[in-house]
């Protein structure tokens, strides 16, 4: 009998099928979320893991190849496969799509204005799945670009997940957002889904964008989501595409 053909420890539970390297998918993910793989960790082996959960090394290997192709492991050719992590050069604007009109990108600077307590609006609490009246935190900040202040991000972030969160510590240093959230807060933005729309600007914004009042703005509405398909943030971000386009890549 074979280990394919033998393997009560990984049946599923719920009556829809799924395929075997997806519930192995499944159960790998259930390991970064419980934190035993931490970000940039290697993990063990395709031959390990296959006989940790009793199946072929090649269900394990495409269990691998889907979380790769979803950014939560990182192969490195003859060095093993790697948790992702955004302190990776490779992942610092994953989300960010904006680029300078003369195609050369820039490094952005982070500039917290705001860090506070709130309770979750039922628009808030509906996106981050949340309660309404459960706490979330509120953050503003500007991105620069060259000097400029380019996006203006409104920033809510579940509030259990990032206790402990203050402007003093999302001013302190060069990390990204989400290098910061992921390293102090155990918390990987893994995907996320955005809505676009033209809008004016308001006058808090164009004071904030030093544009004019009712200028049109880019409105990149981002909701991120960590291991599991949670939501974890939800930011609306008001771009200034004077000097800018919003590039996306398709295929």
């Amino acid at each position: 009998m074979t280990r394919e053909n033998n393997r009560p420890a990984i049946r599923a539970t719920s009556p829809t099928f799924s395929p075997l390297y997806r519930q192995i998918k499944d159960f790998m993910i259930h390991s970064l979320e419980a934190g035993e793989w931490g970000p940039g960790d290697a993990i063990p082996s395709e031959g390990e893991l296959a006989a940790r959960f009793n199946v072929s090394q090649g269900t394990v290997r495409k269990a691998i190849d889907e979380m790769a192709a979803e950014n939560m492991l990182v192969r490195r050719q003859g060095k093993g496969t790697f948790v992702a992590t955004h302190s990776d050069p490779r992942f610092f604007y994953r989300f960010l799509r904006l680029v300078p009109d003369d195609g050369n990108a820039t490094h952005a600077v982070s500039d917290p204005l705001s860090c506070v307590t709130l309770a979750a609006t039922p628009e808030v609490a509906t996106t981050l799945g949340l309660t309404v009246g459960d706490q979330v935190l509120y953050v503003e900040r500007l991105l620069r670009f060259r000097g400029e202040a380019v996006v203006f991000d409104q920033i809510y972030l579940v509030g259990e997940l990032f206790k402990g969160l203050s402007l003093e510590r999302l001013g302190g240093g060069e990390k990204s957002l989400y290098t910061l959230f992921e390293g102090d807060f155990g918390v990987r933005m893994i995907s996320a889904e955005e809505h676009l729309r033209a809008v004016a600007a308001d006058p808090y914004s164009a004071g904030m964008l030093n544009v004019a009042t009712g200028e049109p703005l880019l409105l990149v509405e981002r909701t991120a989501y960590s291991y599991g398909n949670k939501p974890v943030e939800w930011r609306r971000g008001l771009y200034c595409t004077r000097h800018h386009f919003y590039r996306n890549e398709l295929g």
